[in-house]
């Protein structure tokens, strides 16, 4: 573009066509017509004169283009080939005295004129339009700057609307957790009572082991809650349970909306779920998470399946897959987002939570596709995260 504009010239005008193929045959061909005109004064008889007046005057169709599209050199190269080709006319004059020829020594200053005129303009124009070439690729550029700015500056009221969310939702759950400590005692009390009326082979006593169990990890819930309200770290060196047993306990708590949904729930148990231990309070709330969403999106009669596999580098993979409509591209992210629900009953928090704690222990948390329809959501844990994930001897 520098060049452009200091040279000014052929090599200069020639750039503004390097994006056509025929730009390279334009100057040869206007050297062309250039000689043929030269070719038709010199083989046209001198007393010929209609049609040396037509040949000189066709003589500035060259010059002309060549001003217009290689600029002020382009010009006046072609204005003097013209004048050259043109001397073969000219001698026809010579010994005929000054007058005889004046004219044509004119035509031939017009030439040059012409030549010089047409590139300066040219090349003015030529800097015009590379002016605005360059401004309309600043403004594109602004524009493009601005919808980013704007992009962040709408992601960041975002984030700050979601914090406030969060802020408000920290202190109502730091005032409902000191509500619900004391009620959640008396259940507990109450379930302990009932436990020493059922004898271990009792039907029944299965049930009231499941309520201590959830009183347990409800209130473990609630002291997590009053922590991150105070700031405090989240203390680890819970119980650590095969994952089989967790699914299990998740499957049984989940047992009265399966069978009422007539819902299938498949657990192929195998020797990686037996080897996996985690921390069945925390993981629980994930399954269990997991397995009401999955709940929610089957139809009548469906599939809800727990698998777990090893992954590589002795890291596992966790599945809990339906055969329910799936989740659509667009949403696989924003399900994760805070307070985003398809459900209208729904608080938008469940799948957030689920993804906080799986990230908490140094894995992640997706949606992805089933391969016969339906939604997977995969877990990923690494080989080992301090205590929380281990293997059984």
């Amino acid at each position: 573009m520098t060049k452009q504009m200091r040279r000014g010239g052929i090599v200069t005008n020639q750039s503004r066509f390097s994006g056509g193929g025929m730009r390279k045959f334009l100057f040869p061909a206007l050297l062309l017509v250039v000689v043929a005109i030269g070719m038709l004064h010199l083989f046209t008889p001198g007393d010929f004169i209609y049609y040396h007046n037509t040949y000189r005057r066709l003589s500035y169709f060259p010059i002309v283009l060549g001003g217009l599209w290689f600029g002020v050199q382009g010009g006046l190269v072609l204005a003097v080939l013209s004048t050259i080709a043109f001397i073969p006319h000219v001698l026809l004059y010579v010994g005929h005295g000054p007058q005889a020829y004046l004219s044509e020594l004119t035509e031939i200053v017009l030439y040059l004129a012409a030549g010089l005129v047409v590139g300066v303009i040219s090349g003015r124009q030529t800097r015009l339009r590379e002016r605005d070439r360059l401004l309309s690729e600043k403004l594109r550029a602004s524009y493009v700057r601005l919808q980013e700015e704007t992009a962040q500056l709408i992601e960041a009221e975002t984030r700050l609307a979601a914090a406030q969310k969060f802020s408000a939702l920290g202190r109502l759950s730091a005032s409902l957790a000191h509500e619900i400590k004391n009620p959640l005692a008396s259940i507990k009390g109450t379930a302990e009572i009932l436990r020493d009326e059922f004898p271990g082979d009792h039907p029944k006593r299965e049930f009231v082991d499941i309520l201590l169990k959830e009183t347990d990890r409800l209130h473990d819930t609630v002291e997590d809650i009053l922590r991150y309200s105070k700031g405090q770290p989240q203390e680890r060196g819970e119980l650590l349970e095969p994952l089989a047993a967790v699914v299990r306990h998740v499957g049984a708590l989940l047992e009265r909306q399966l069978r009422e949904k007539q819902v299938s729930f498949i657990f192929p148990e195998n020797g990686e779920a037996q080897h996996l231990l985690v921390e069945s309070v925390k993981f629980s709330q994930v399954f269990l998470n997991l397995g009401l969403n999955a709940l929610d999106a089957v139809q009548p009669g469906g599939h809800i399946w727990f698998m777990v596999e090893s992954a590589g580098e002795g890291g596992w993979r966790i599945s809990v897959c339906d055969d329910g409509p799936g989740v659509v591209e667009a949403e696989k992210e924003r399900i994760f987002e805070p307070f985003y629900s398809r459900k209208a009953e729904g608080t938008g928090l469940g799948l957030l939570i689920s993804r906080k704690i799986v990230e908490s222990y140094g894995g992640s948390l997706r949606a992805t596709d089933r391969s016969g329809g339906g939604a997977c959501f995969e877990i990923l844990l690494p080989a080992k995260n301090g205590s929380s994930l281990g293997h059984t001897g």
